[in-house]
């Protein structure tokens, strides 16, 4: 998935436009964008717009964000939502494997109810929004097979942390938020699944965005979280492997396949090793999704 983007669960029409916005996924929002006494109402209308868009075959990944277990209302959105069939549910304030395992254990109990295969609504983890998160990121590995991905959140711990901002004068992430994110990163690694740039909350800034963007996934990033419509274009145009990208990696492939007790080859005068075959491997993947 290069571009989810969220829009509120009880958004009405901001859903129908999301659907046409070119997202690989859309992710129907029960948290942050719902407020305590619109929550009720809003789980009834996801389950609506899931019943009457699941079964479509050309649609996006239709994602539900739910309320993290520390508000205690995680239980009511999956009584509510598992029977819409979503692909996966958003995990805020994910904090280590033991919590992954305890979503994993309240999933398989409703899609029995639901009728659902055991395992088939996914999980995408924000395992990064807390202190508590960031120190858990690397115990993800193992603990469910429903993990599809990780992301993390700044907006959540600046919060927490009582800072004035979490970017700069420049709109660069500061310190404790860029250790945030590479926390992020190494522990998507760890747990060998993809992870997710968050989102980049100055949605007029388009250069800004594409510049944010292009650096995520320079770093390793494979897609990127959205706030707004006008943001999709240029994150799917950023993570999608261009067609020289594409012939530079079959080649790198080709020469390995061609000398394949090399650890080492040699190609357009540079040395690639094996490490360089992987990311090859990687982009065509992607490629390829």
């Amino acid at each position: 998935m290069r571009s989810l983007l969220f829009v509120p669960a009880d958004g009405g029409a901001k859903l129908d436009k999301a659907m046409a916005s070119g997202a690989d996924a859309v992710i129907i929002d029960l948290e942050d964008s719902i407020t305590t006494e619109r929550k009720e109402g809003a789980r009834a209308a996801c389950l609506d717009f899931l019943k009457a868009n699941a079964a479509k075959k050309e649609r996006p990944r239709l994602l539900v964000r739910i309320n993290g277990f520390d508000t205690g209302m995680t239980d009511a959105d999956l009584d509510v939502i598992v029977a819409g069939k979503p692909d996966a549910v958003v995990f805020p304030k994910a904090e280590g494997g033991p919590s992954a395992v305890h979503l994993d254990a309240k999933l398989t109990a409703r899609e029995a109810v639901a009728g659902l295969t055991e395992g088939s609504i996914k999980v995408l983890a924000q395992a990064v929004e807390s202190a508590a998160g960031l120190f858990l990121a690397g115990t993800f590995k193992d603990s469910s097979k429903r993990l599809i991905g990780m992301t993390w959140g700044p907006e959540d711990l600046s919060a927490e942390l009582g800072a004035e901002a979490n970017r700069d004068e420049h709109g660069l992430l500061t310190e404790p938020y860029r250790l945030a994110r590479n926390i992020c990163l190494y522990g998507a690694a760890v747990a060998k699944i993809p992870a997710i740039e968050t989102v980049y909350v100055d949605f007029r800034n388009s250069e800004g965005l594409r510049r944010d963007t292009e650096a995520a996934r320079r770093d390793g990033f494979t897609g990127r979280l959205a706030i707004h419509p006008a943001q999709v274009p240029i994150i799917n145009e950023v993570f999608t492997p261009t067609a020289e990208q594409i012939e530079k990696a079959k080649a790198i492939i080709a020469a390995f396949a061609a000398n394949p007790g090399a650890g080492a080859i040699g190609l357009d005068g540079k040395m690639f090793d094996r490490p360089h075959l992987v990311r090859a491997q990687a982009l065509l993947a992607r490629a390829s999704s």
